[in-house]
């Protein structure tokens, strides 16, 4: 009897054909090919992706000459910073995110305030806490460095002559008034220059990809009825993990397909922090969106306006908006603590924790709901989402 009991104990967990199903969905080959960019016509250039990779690093894009992209998207971080809130010229609001698959959503920034990848590169250029700068100096600027590049890109630069050095509809009061005074060609050839800067910028992030984890090659396995090798073989405790994570915990429910992300929006819970300024998520940003001259529907889109039914057709006023910020990637999430949109949680501990408890929101309506998870399930959960990193 004993004997028996001991050779139960070694018989690895059984998965049901839905969990099968379930698991392969959640694996990076499970990943499609990247649909072409119909709004930005060099989102596949090679020459526009080598453009922006320079201007990713380049540190001269920012009022101060100090703050690049790569500040707060730093590739030994996964693209990220590892800071509660990002720091620019100075400290932002919100939690940096990584970028390995970014190009999939079809929204951008943790409220989705943006609906291209060229156009969420232009915002953090102008803001006043990221790199600080005005359009009319980046232009000037891509004239004066890479002019020749660009041109063999884009087409001829236009003439600046009578364009002030530094004019934006943002920033401060003598940018704006420069601006102001320009006219409305001049606006628009700036305005063309910048749009063509994020279209660059969004050719390099394109081809930041996730890279292949333990679950990958455990999920492989699993899918072709062999049994995993090497480092695909999990523990008991892991695979626990990740039946929690399809199953009880409903983990799954937000952080599905290959990406781990439904790319939605949803009022968890979170609470804020006490001293950054009042942030109520996605109702907020639909008017952001809405107001972009960049986005979709605006004139600085290449192709037609077919390519724009996610702005068209947008959820502009439901409550479910309030404090919803969108479901972050669980790829190689082990790596980059603090978690959530404002750095809330400093362990995936904290974060399961929350989870379970499902506390109500200071606004809004949180879609969670209590999880009783005894203490060896949470620990389960931990440590299967910890196979998710390369």
């Amino acid at each position: 009897m004993l004997l028996a009991v001991l050779v139960a104990g070694c018989e690895r967990p059984q998965f049901s054909e839905a969990e099968k199903r379930t698991v392969a969905s959640l694996a990076l080959s499970a990943l499609p090919p990247l649909k072409p960019d119909t709004t930005n016509r060099y989102a596949d250039d090679p020459g526009a992706a080598a453009l922006g990779a320079t201007l990713f690093f380049d540190f001269s894009l920012s009022r101060n000459g100090t703050v690049a992209c790569s500040t707060c998207h730093q590739i030994g971080q996964q693209f990220q910073d590892g800071l509660p809130q990002g720091m620019g010229v100075g400290r932002t609001n919100r939690r940096t995110q990584p970028l390995a698959g970014v190009a999939f959503s079809p929204w951008f920034f943790w409220d989705g305030r943006r609906d291209s990848l060229w156009s969420q590169a232009l915002v953090p250029l102008e803001n006043p806490l990221e790199q600080a700068g005005n359009r009319a100096a980046y232009a000037r600027y891509v004239k004066a460095r890479f002019g020749e590049r660009y041109e063999r890109i884009f087409g001829p630069l236009p003439d600046f002559a009578g364009i002030p050095a530094s004019a934006s509809p943002l920033g401060s009061v003598a940018e704006q008034s420069a601006w102001s005074g320009m006219s409305d060609g001049q606006r628009d050839d700036i305005n063309r220059v910048f749009a063509n800067i994020g279209k660059a910028l969004a050719a390099f992030q394109r081809s930041i990809m996730p890279k292949e984890t333990r679950f990958d090659r455990f999920a492989a396995a699993l899918a072709a009825g062999k049994e995993p090798k090497d480092d695909a073989v999990f523990s008991a405790e892991e695979i626990q993990g990740l039946k929690l994570f399809i199953g009880k915990a409903n983990c799954s429910t937000c952080h599905n397909g290959p990406l781990f992300t439904d790319h939605a929006f949803h009022n968890t819970g979170v609470p804020p922090v006490a001293d950054l300024p009042p942030d109520r998520g996605r109702i907020d940003a639909v008017a952001q969106v809405d107001a972009d001259p960049f986005n979709c529907l605006g004139v600085f889109r290449d192709g037609g306006p077919e390519a724009c039914g996610e702005l068209k057709f947008m959820v502009r006023d439901k409550p479910e908006l309030i404090r919803a910020y969108k479901t972050p990637s669980l790829r190689a999430v082990a790596g980059r603590p603090p978690y959530m949109h404002a750095g809330q949680f400093g362990s995936l501990e904290e974060v399961v924790a929350h989870y379970a408890k499902a506390p109500l929101s200071v606004e809004g309506v949180s879609e969670v709901h209590p999880m009783q998870l005894s203490e060896r399930e949470r620990v389960a959960l931990v440590a299967f989402l910890k196979t998710l990193s390369p």
